[in-house]
């Protein structure tokens, strides 16, 4: 889809259909809607006296024009409560109108920046949530599909805007808005894909087309490599498979001057078995989706690399499938990882926190000075937060906060989890230095602090997704499926650090 941000007046805009909006309980039109309403002679004003929850949140009314202005319909989007409105609910009401849009066979939309007018958001910010809402709401996995769909997709968005002098901002604001979401969409891309596409193997080669198409440094740990850096907790979990295990690391250097660099690594179990702890049969299928917090960081790099933001990223994504055969390594085994510590196997179903070991301690070695991770790690997490916020664990105040600051600049809900000593005590080993479960009480905490365990003085946040990561219905811009969850936030926080 080809976004363009023009000027020009509401009416006068050639296309199939035209967005509008109207807050709830607001009877007499404003603005853009105000226009479109003496236009077509009062027709909104009409709907509205007729239809008085049309401002509702999310509630879409379609109105066609026949021939009176450019647009042959228009959409007339709810936006809900004055005080409850939020970029956010931009993001979340551009995908509904942009699907209603879509069933309607537009070829070409127009909108106006929702929330850049009366709705008071700053202009740029309210074009790149424009722009994340459309092109996130649009989003279809249709690799699989052998029949065609009859509805033709959006061609061509055009952002509206008659202020001549705000076109510069909201034109950096939808290009900044369409390289993050299509870092999301990219990054659903990876996780919906099953198992038998998305091995380890395919992961590195996609990492290989990011490098080579955005130009970042890519190197991709080996078995044979592994095993000479200690590697033994990611062996140990891949050793079951017969897929080879890999360890994908793509360098972005925008600051070659400064030595800071901060590392984002990604979970990236491409299957999700259990191993001999297996897991029950009932929705295994989507533990395909257990490389998610791995296929966000790929999706991260891909918008930062084109971004090119002044600071300098590390992405480590430590792959493998966890699977049950002769050769998988088994509850009670006791395995070293590479910094050293010995840890006590009790459930092979605990295996994301025993490849981020190592990932974090090469992390480390190449130079990290600050950790970011984000895995689908513990049914515990969706157990004390649902689907609707992400848990954090870390070990650092400060860099707590400025991840936690990003999350909400980003629009993603993330909330952090106590960290306190006592929880130590679970993941404490009699025969080893720590054992990889501390059992069911602060389940999210515990596996938290595991990894914590090797990131040791390095600042370090742990972002679990187990809740977040997938949808289970389309709602707002999120569909069915894998949700992207963690790119934003990754961008926010590299464009933060590029204005420090």
């Amino acid at each position: 889809m080809n976004i363009e941000v023009v000027g020009g007046s509401v009416t006068d805009i050639l296309c199939d259909t035209v967005i509008v909006n109207l807050f709830e309980g607001v009877m007499a039109p404003g603005g853009a809607t105000g226009i479109v309403d003496k236009a077509l002679n009062g027709h909104i004003s009409e709907i509205i006296r007729d239809m008085p929850g049309c401002g509702k949140y999310g509630e879409t009314t379609v109105i066609h024009t026949f021939g009176v202005i450019g647009a042959k319909r228009v959409i007339l989007l709810g936006l809900g409560l004055r005080s409850e409105f939020s970029l956010e609910r931009v993001r979340a009401l551009m995908a509904i109108a942009m699907r209603t849009a879509r069933k309607l066979r537009s070829a070409t939309v127009a909108t106006i920046v929702h929330g850049a007018g009366t709705g008071g958001l700053d202009d740029r910010q309210a074009a790149q949530a424009v722009v994340e809402g459309a092109v996130m709401g649009l989003y279809q996995f249709k690799y699989y599909k052998t029949s065609k769909d009859d509805i033709p997709g959006i061609e061509k968005l055009l952002i509206i805007e008659n202020d001549a002098a705000k076109l510069e901002a909201l034109t950096q604001g939808a290009e900044l808005g369409r390289i993050i979401a299509e870092g999301v969409n990219y990054a659903r891309d990876l996780i919906n894909h099953p198992a038998q596409y998305m091995t380890p193997t395919k992961m590195a080669w996609h990492a290989g087309e990011i490098a080579k198409q955005y130009g970042l440094e890519l190197s991709v740990l080996e078995k044979q490599d592994m095993q000479a850096n200690n590697m033994g907790a990611l062996l140990a979990v891949a050793q079951g498979s017969s897929e080879p295990p890999k360890l994908i690391v793509l360098k972005y250097i925008g600051n070659p001057a400064s030595q800071d660099i901060t590392a984002y690594i990604g979970k990236g179990i491409t299957f999700d078995s259990g191993g001999i702890s297996l897991k029950p049969s009932q929705n295994m299928d989507e533990m395909k989706r257990d490389m998610a917090g791995g296929g966000a960081v790929l999706g991260a790099m891909m918008a930062i690399a084109q971004l090119k933001p002044k600071v300098n990223i590390l992405a480590i994504v430590p792959c493998a499938e966890n699977m049950p055969s002769g050769s998988a390594f088994r509850p009670g085994d006791i395995i070293t990882s590479m910094s050293g510590k010995t840890i006590e196997v009790l459930s092979t179903d605990a295996e994301g926190r025993l490849i981020l070991a190592d990932a974090i301690t090469y992390a480390k070695k190449l130079g990290a000075t600050r950790i970011v991770d984000l895995a689908t790690l513990t049914g515990a997490c969706v157990v004390g937060l649902g689907a609707v916020y992400s848990g954090v664990v870390a070990n650092n105040r400060e860099w707590c906060q400025t991840v936690l600051a990003a999350a909400r600049q980003a629009g993603e809900k993330m909330w952090e989890l106590p960290n306190d000593d006592e929880y130590l005590e679970q993941i404490k080993s009699s025969i080893a230095d720590l054992k990889n479960s501390g059992g069911r009480p602060g389940g999210a905490i515990t596996a938290g602090l595991f990894i914590g365990q090797f990131a040791d003085k390095t600042p370090w946040v742990h972002i679990d997704i187990a809740g977040t990561s997938d949808a289970e219905k389309d709602k707002g811009y999120n569909l069915k499926g894998g949700t992207g969850i963690g790119v934003r936030t990754l961008v926010q926080l590299a464009n933060n650090f590029a204005k420090l």
